[in-house]
């Protein structure tokens, strides 16, 4: 497969290029208008083909996927680019940063029949997935940063989206209600809780930016049981004692946080020409958006769940 990553910022050396520059069956091209970076990425990973704009790549050659891993304010632009010209697309979280442009994303991807894949790399974690369909009445999950205070929109939409997306994908039933609570101090957004409940369980996703320290945690409770699973690393099983199960040394992170079974689960969605999931895609980017909307004081009342744009894309 030929494949093109765009941007090669720091998530991008650090998580997908060891990943996808050892595999065999991949004919990488890079793309960046940074020229220092593009020479000192392409000669790290000894990747020849190198391109100093997605343009220029796209104007040089064919591509059966490509990788987006710009800044979030040019998703829009790349996206829409790759998706004009029937390119399965993988786009770091999130797809953009309105719901508005979201939805039309996603109906174009839709249009063209042409697979579009978010990084939501918690949905493919080892110790996550084993916790999907289990019988939970509780799912409880913190992701905290230290001294982190931010604009609402940027912190929602770029880090507390794992939180909104890992509690949709673990959810036991469809979700009926949410409630939304934001904490701002001078136009920054300090913390944010969220709550979705429907038939027989509850799902609480919470961030504090102004914690002691950066930290994740997931509880799953039900069925006489807690599971617990520390920083994506450790997992802590409890029926009435305690057992702690911790990833050996020598699994690598990149599969420990599930970006090895992600980039996979792309590439064959790639070459099957995957429907797009549409109706996954903008419930997660719709709730973001509510809680954006909470923030900066236009969404202190309760939103119906779903809400209505959700429901006309699905």
């Amino acid at each position: 497969m030929r494949v093109l990553l765009i941007g090669l910022g720091d998530i991008a050396r650090k998580a997908y290029l060891p990943l996808l520059s050892r595999r065999a069956d991949l004919d990488l091209h890079l793309a960046t208008r940074n020229e220092a970076v593009l020479d000192e990425v392409g000669r790290a990973f000894r990747i020849a083909h190198r391109h100093a704009s997605a343009a220029d790549a796209l104007a040089a050659t064919s591509f059966d996927a490509a990788f987006v891993h710009a800044a979030t304010p040019a998703h829009g632009e790349l996206v829409r680019l790759l998706l004009e010209r029937g390119i399965p697309t993988f786009v770091d979280k999130p797809l953009a940063d309105t719901l508005e442009e979201v939805e039309a994303l996603v109906a174009l991807a839709t249009a063209r029949a042409t697979p579009l894949f978010l990084g939501f790399n918690r949905r493919f974690a080892p110790d996550y997935v084993a916790l999907r369909g289990i019988d939970a009445s509780l799912i409880v999950m913190e992701k905290h940063r230290c001294r982190q205070p931010d604009i609402a929109r940027r912190v929602v939409f770029d880090d507390f989206i794992h939180v909104v997306d890992t509690l949709l994908s673990l959810a036991p039933a469809p979700v009926r209600r949410r409630m939304i609570e934001t904490h701002v101090v001078d136009g920054m957004l300090h913390s944010v809780t969220l709550t979705l409940a429907g038939d027989g369980f509850t799902a609480i996703g919470t961030m504090h930016r102004d914690s002691g320290l950066d930290e994740e945690r997931l509880d799953v409770i039900g069925g006489g049981a807690r599971h617990t699973v520390l920083n994506l690393a450790d997992r802590i099983e409890t029926r009435g004692a305690q057992g702690l199960h911790r990833r050996s040394d020598w699994t690598p992170v990149e599969r420990q946080r599930g970006f090895e079974a992600m980039c996979d689960d792309f590439l064959l969605a790639a070459r099957e020409r995957r429907p797009v999931d549409a109706a996954a895609i903008v419930a997660t980017h719709d709730i973001c958006e509510a809680i954006v909307r909470h923030a900066e004081g236009d969404g202190h009342a309760p939103l119906p769940y779903p809400s209505p744009k959700a429901t006309a894309v699905q």
